[in-house]
């Protein structure tokens, strides 16, 4: 069970952006649909292989925190000479995965990039500002063009623009409820978090939510004049979703995007919604 949770299956929700490119693209086809699904279970092995490593050299860090101290290598669950198994086990079961599928260079450098960026990020771009929001937005934008590379499509520019802005927000945002969450400590626990102040983090989430919903009406226009009237419609529920996203940003007690999600039935509400109306329209 502690093994189980030092993967972090929750956080394998993330990988969805994988399917982004099957789902605009419309391409339903068996082969790829099979190719997106094995695509995502690769990227599940090697995001749970970035989070062994995270945790890994976090863990005296993590005891300071009255969350993360409860993760299996910090709290002692773990063993440290077993997570590093495990995490060897995780790289080498992505990348077999993604070799067998595919037999891809491109899949294959863009899993090993995800991974170098994030052991980056962990042993020292964490504390680097900036940089700690760019990466963390990168392995959204990553799990999207491996979705697109799998099944041979590419990204449109407002379906990157859109994930863009959008994983930018949800990073500022991450670090501005962490800013807040940790008062005094903030920058013991996270260092990072003493570069940043409330007012940065606040004009630039509400830029980056901004941007999200305008490229996103600018893509539903365009759907709207080329594939049928009904697109722009979704448009306003976008808006939504991402007021009631920024709402629970600032009232819960940490930001991290699954936790967010998972805590707030009327956001899941509202994605299932979404969901059905877009893939309605999609398959129409």
């Amino acid at each position: 069970m502690n093994l189980l949770r030092l993967l972090r299956p929750r956080h394998w929700l993330k990988n969805v952006f994988v399917v982004l490119a099957l789902i605009f693209s419309r391409s339903f086809f068996a082969a790829d649909i099979l190719a997106t699904a094995l695509g995502v279970a690769a990227f599940c092995l090697m995001a749970s292989a970035v989070y062994v490593f995270n945790d890994l050299l976090d863990a005296p860090r993590d005891r300071l925190h009255e969350v993360k101290k409860r993760r299996p290598i910090a709290s002692g669950a773990v063993p440290v000479p077993a997570a590093w198994v495990l995490l060897c086990a995780l790289c080498a079961g992505a990348l077999a995965l993604d070799v067998f599928a595919f037999r891809s260079p491109a899949t294959a450098a863009l899993l090993v990039g995800y991974f170098l960026i994030n052991a980056a990020y962990s042993a020292k771009l964490k504390h680097v500002p900036l940089a700690d929001v760019l990466i963390l937005s990168s392995g959204f934008m990553l799990r999207m063009f491996y979705g697109a590379l799998v099944i041979g499509t590419p990204i449109s520019n407002w379906l990157y623009l859109t994930t863009l802005s959008m994983s930018l927000f949800m990073a500022f945002a991450k670090r501005r409820n962490e800013l807040t969450a940790l008062g005094k400590n903030a920058g013991k626990v996270r260092a990072v978090l003493s570069h940043y102040n409330a007012n940065f983090l606040d004009k630039n989430m509400l830029m980056c939510l901004t941007l999200t919903n305008v490229f996103y009406a600018l893509w539903a226009m365009h759907m709207s004049e080329t594939e049928g009237p009904l697109f722009i419609w979704t448009a306003p529920l976008v808006m939504v979703i991402c007021l009631r996203y920024s709402l629970r940003v600032e009232t819960a007690r940490f930001a991290d995007p699954v936790d967010v999600l998972f805590g707030d039935k009327v956001l899941l509400a509202l994605l299932g919604l979404y969901a059905l109306s877009m893939g309605a329209l999609l398959l129409s």
